[in-house]
């Protein structure tokens, strides 16, 4: 009598289950904007379900207009995920949305000394972030609670090129050392006069501390540093910075001492053929790291359970534009957004994904692609969100 209960309690699980399997799901969130030769230009945020065993796989679940001058650029969580921060190249450089409140609907953040908004980071007590700004060459701080601006973070070139914020773009904030390092990029008008600089700011004050040039060429070498993370729990604490026109990774390493970062190049894409590297993730252990490259579109897969001494593991192939990623809670999965500002060469439009179990590409998802889309970054929705780096 005992094991039919069993058997029976058994299948009722099972039959309840079913349902739950059949509409497995994994939902990304993606803003897009319309390929150059589309008209009327068109401006969005889709959610879009990228789960490979899903039956709505690559289905479009949700989509949201924006305006067409938005030029909307990348999207940032919180540290909780609770709201998500979406920068634009265009009118209103930041806008922020209520995850918690479904429909989404985007708030404009008034920040009327930034031009041209581009990265967001936040401090481990989700009570500040800093935004940015390539058009006005400046770094703007909030107040991530009220989205109200606070402070501005400026440095005019100085004679000795000591200390400087340039087109500044990627950003990295190390709490427990009170430090902010941010690139020197490209001006966003025309992705002319490259940098080859990042400063180090003190994040408490604003205080911009020194520059220091990531190239062992003569000046100017323009190499455009773009991207600058963190490791998690890395100590010393230690960030990896691509140069995007030079083809290589730098880290720089906190000297306790000295107060200061020291920095060197520790991999070159350039003999791989490989170039214009973009983003930079870790796993959930950070023992690997993953670095798209846009052109012609990879997604490279490190080891560096020796962080400065990163060992490339595979190159997988993507599509032209290789740009942000979004994972799969377990790890499994890697879901590349291939699109990097319509850039010829640079803007296939897909997304690839990708087995990071056995390391190759799985499948693609052309659903913003033939509709003359270009999606131009990629979050996983809240639910799914697992990245203690950005």
């Amino acid at each position: 009598m005992k094991s039919t209960n069993t058997i029976k309690a058994l299948m009722l699980g099972v039959t309840l289950l079913c349902p739950m399997l059949a509409e497995a799901e994994m939902l990304a969130m993606l803003n897009y904007e319309s390929k150059p030769k589309e008209t009327p230009r068109r401006e969005g945020i889709a959610i879009i379900d990228v789960d490979p065993d899903s039956e709505n796989f690559a289905k479009i679940i949700t989509d949201i207009p924006l305006p067409p001058d938005l030029v909307a650029h990348h999207l940032f969580y919180n540290k909780d995920a609770s709201k998500a921060y979406l920068t634009a190249l265009g009118s209103n450089p930041l806008q922020v949305m209520d995850m918690k409140k479904y429909p989404y609907r985007l708030k404009t953040i008034d920040v009327p000394d930034c031009k041209v908004g581009e990265d967001v980071v936040f401090s481990d007590d989700n009570k500040t972030w800093y935004l940015t700004c390539m058009g006005s060459s400046n770094v703007i701080v909030g107040d991530a609670v009220t989205d109200k601006q606070i402070k501005v973070i400026e440095a005019p070139v100085a004679k000795s090129n000591t200390t400087f914020i340039s087109y500044p773009h990627g950003i990295g904030l190390q709490d427990d050392i009170d430090r902010i390092i941010v690139t020197s990029t490209v001006r966003p008008s025309d992705l002319g006069v490259p940098g080859e600089t990042v400063t180090v700011i003190e994040a408490s004050s604003g205080n911009v501390l020194s520059t220091h040039k990531l190239s062992d060429k003569p000046s100017p070498s323009g190499v455009a540093p773009v991207e600058a993370v963190f490791l998690p729990g890395a100590k010393p604490a230690l960030a990896y910075i691509n140069n995007m026109f030079g083809g290589t990774v730098w880290t720089g390493t906190w000297d306790q001492a000295d107060k200061d970062f020291k920095f060197q190049q520790i991999y070159d894409f350039n003999p791989g053929k490989q170039g214009v590297p973009l983003e930079i993730y870790f796993n959930h252990k950070h023992d690997r790291m993953y670095i798209t490259t846009a052109k012609p579109g990879y997604l490279n897969v490190f080891d560096i359970s020796q962080p400065k001494q990163p060992k490339l593991l595979k190159a997988i192939p993507t599509a032209g534009g290789a740009h942000h990623v979004g994972f799969s809670p377990d790890g499994h999965y890697a879901f590349v957004q291939n699109s990097f500002l319509n850039l010829p060469d640079m803007d296939d439009g897909s997304i690839t994904v990708v087995d990071l179990v056995k390391l190759e590409k799985k499948s693609t998802i052309d659903t913003l692609k033939k509709q003359g889309l270009n999606p131009n970054s990629i979050v996983m929705l809240p639910e799914w969100h697992h990245d203690s780096a950005h």
